[in-house]
């Protein structure tokens, strides 16, 4: 099967789903909305980190946040609404 012709992932269609993250979603073995509903996004920013052995940007966890909070709810909220969440949340990951 071609890049052309290989099926999209449902994934892509979150509104923050790009292909940087849809990559780092298939490394987390994630391939279906549905799994993101009993997700955390601290431990999939952890683990994102462990498999790729580096630091990510901290807005990976607001993407995180955003794609879970969409696949419970259905409310298609930009990634960036997270930032403040994640200033408290993410600084013990950050300081690593």
């Amino acid at each position: 099967m071609t890049q052309s012709t290989k099926p999209k992932s449902a994934l892509l269609t979150l509104k923050n789903v790009g292909p940087a993250t849809l990559h780092d979603l298939n490394l987390l073995g994630i391939e279906h909305i549905e799994q993101l509903k009993d997700k955390n996004p601290d431990e999939l920013y952890e683990r994102i980190q462990q498999i790729t052995g580096t630091k990510h940007d901290p807005c990976v966890w607001d993407v995180f946040a955003a794609i879970i909070h969409e696949a419970k709810t259905g409310e298609k909220l930009p990634w960036w609404r997270w930032s403040r969440v994640k200033a408290v949340r993410v600084t013990s990951f950050i300081d690593r």
